[in-house]
């Protein structure tokens, strides 16, 4: 099976030290290709260098809501002399966060806009965060957000009529660790059997959200686990994991203009 990680964090400093051996256990899994996410300056810098330096990663550069407050036209431009690399393939990830509140309101929404004509002018696919914005994110995107416009609701965590107007949207829905979570994860396995197979991806979101079985040896998540929710996704919508594996590769691919 060729797997995709569609969204981890390389440059995260939980791999400064072995990030070489991250990469191994990624490959020894069938892990071919993972997209590390910018979400400050300083970090789309790191990510985008990493995916330079390893065949098979590639990079978004993006300000993270959680950041929006720190952002100004001049670190956008910097952003886009960033995104001229050949590595990077996506804008991201941007959105709205009104859970922890990192960033007023205001700054998230007036930065996100901003962020969405950049990616517009740039013709790069988007990564979208969103918690707690109670359609806040939703109401953004259809007056923002253009008609045939690629994008990713990173790490899906809404309920069901979220989830059909991010597909009325045109939207890929990425499924992560959570999926295996017995708890936390219930009302997403529900879900996960309706949504098309064409519009899914699967991430890590590494080092974060380390799915089961791995959470019960380590709290470092990493791309190689991703095959657990490809394996966990694959068996609550009732498909063969192999068949599923190739369609969410090609589905990945796609959006981020990568070379099956």
């Amino acid at each position: 099976m060729r797997l995709f990680d569609s969204h981890c964090h390389l440059d995260d400093r939980a791999y400064d030290k072995d990030l070489d051996n991250v990469i191994h256990r990624m490959h020894e899994a069938g892990v071919v290709s993972a997209m590390t996410i910018g979400t400050t300056f300083e970090r789309c810098a790191k990510g985008v260098a990493i995916a330079e330096s390893i065949s098979g990663v590639y990079a978004s550069v993006g300000i993270h809501p959680h950041d929006a407050k720190s952002c100004d036209e001049d670190v956008l431009k910097t952003l886009k002399d960033l995104a001229r690399s050949s590595s990077v393939r996506a804008w991201g990830e941007i959105g709205l966060d009104f859970n922890r509140m990192f960033s007023p309101k205001n700054v998230q929404e007036k930065w996100l806009i901003r962020q969405l004509e950049i990616a517009d002018t740039l013709k790069l696919p988007v990564i979208f965060h969103e918690r707690d914005s109670n359609g806040r994110l939703i109401d953004i995107l259809k007056t923002h957000f253009t008609t045939g416009r690629n994008g990713v609701v990173h790490c899906f965590s809404g309920n069901e009529d979220e989830l059909k107007q991010y597909l009325d949207l045109g939207l890929y829905i990425g499924i992560t660790g959570i999926v295996t979570i017995k708890g936390r994860g219930e009302d997403l396995r529900k879900m996960a059997p309706s949504i098309p197979v064409d519009r899914i991806l699967i991430e890590t979101d590494a080092p974060y959200l380390t799915p089961t079985p791995e959470r019960n040896h380590t709290q470092r998540n990493e791309p190689a686990f991703v095959r657990s929710v490809l394996l966990k996704l694959a068996k609550v919508r009732q498909e063969d994991s192999a068949s599923l594996a190739e369609t969410l590769w090609n589905n990945t691919c796609q959006l981020y203009g990568v070379e099956p």
